[in-house]
């Protein structure tokens, strides 16, 4: 029995990578500093100067593992949410399937361009570089997939040509 997807999560997982690599970076330079002071080098540094690369590695590492969990595009039977980087619950965007005429990934599969219904030229781009590249086929299969449907059944308008009116 064909079920219809329920829901995919792309995540931002490429960009976590940034601050993993950011926050392995300030657990080391917290470390030198305190192997500075338990050698006690000439004029060695408080201890408590540790503390600012420890807080930095600790918001590196807990930013990277919320970039991991929470979506940054979420496919859905009511169509296509982005999450944006600063306060996604509030600043949520939904592009329901019926508002999408077309919808495609670019060659390089680094921007996901979505046409909306009603109009000549409304698009909405879309960087994919926050997704995993391992993600971007399944984002692309996902999404010709939604159209490929919609087309079988009549759903997706067909755009007219340029050079057509009306009365053709």
């Amino acid at each position: 029995m064909d079920k219809p997807f329920k829901e995919l999560r792309f995540t931002r997982s490429r960009q976590a990578v940034t601050f993993v690599i950011a926050g392995v970076v300030f657990l080391c330079l917290a470390g030198g500093l305190l192997a500075l002071w338990s050698w006690r080098v000439n004029n060695p540094l408080s201890l408590w100067w540790a503390l600012l690369p420890l807080t930095a590695a600790w918001g590196c590492l807990r930013l990277a593992a919320r970039l991991t969990r929470h979506a940054y595009l979420l496919l859905s039977p009511l169509g296509i949410e982005i999450f944006p980087f600063f306060r996604p619950a509030q600043n949520m965007q939904l592009f329901s399937w019926a508002e999408i005429q077309h919808a495609e990934l670019s060659e390089d599969q680094c921007l996901l361009t979505l046409t909306l219904a009603g109009y000549e030229d409304a698009k909405v781009i879309i960087s994919l570089d926050p997704v995993k590249l391992s993600a971007r086929p399944l984002l692309r299969k996902a999404v010709e997939g939604v159209m490929e449907r919609r087309a079988e059944n009549g759903e997706a308008r067909i755009p007219k040509s340029e050079g057509m009116t009306n009365a053709e």
